[in-house]
């Protein structure tokens, strides 16, 4: 039985660690990621974030993306876009090919937007995304809110 996790135990700074379950992400009915060697990222009000080494991610799909990004935590991130036959999702995974030294184990991993893929799996439970569009939290039924990213949220 797994047992309930509240984003506010979470630390700050944040906390990389091991995931046991399997990772997926599926697009058009094709398997975009497929994992059981991912880390997840734990910091306070936000769903984990699920990184996965980019030798069980479908490369061959992905061109860079436009985005650019930086966390105080983890350094500057690269954006990477999606193609999928006629399908194209610009940005929909990110990742750090040069994190700062806490995150070093997490180089060139990629993280993908929940709410930007057809399905995102934990184990055998498929995840929501995090609200508001720009955090990129995968949502469990083990995990509890509220989360940064809801309405009237942007102050925390």
């Amino acid at each position: 039985m797994q047992t309930s996790e509240s984003v506010w135990d979470y630390p700050r700074p944040p906390r990389l660690e091991s995931v046991p379950e399997r990772i997926r992400v599926v697009v058009s009915g094709i398997v975009i990621v497929d994992s059981t060697r991912a880390s997840r990222v734990l910091e306070t009000s936000h769903p984990p974030v699920y990184y996965v080494p980019p030798a069980d991610v479908r490369m061959d799909l992905l061109v860079p993306g436009r985005g650019r990004s930086v966390c105080e935590w983890k350094g500057v991130a690269t954006y990477h876009t999606l193609v999928v036959g006629d399908r194209r999702i610009d940005d929909v995974a990110w990742s750090y090919e040069r994190p700062t030294p806490p995150f070093a184990s997490i180089a060139s991993y990629l993280a993908f937007y929940p709410g930007r893929v057809d399905e995102a799996w934990v184990g055998d439970e498929r995840a929501t995304a995090q609200p508001g569009g720009f955090y990129g939290g995968w949502i469990t039924s083990r995990i509890r809110g509220p989360f940064k990213g809801e309405p009237g949220t942007l102050g925390w």
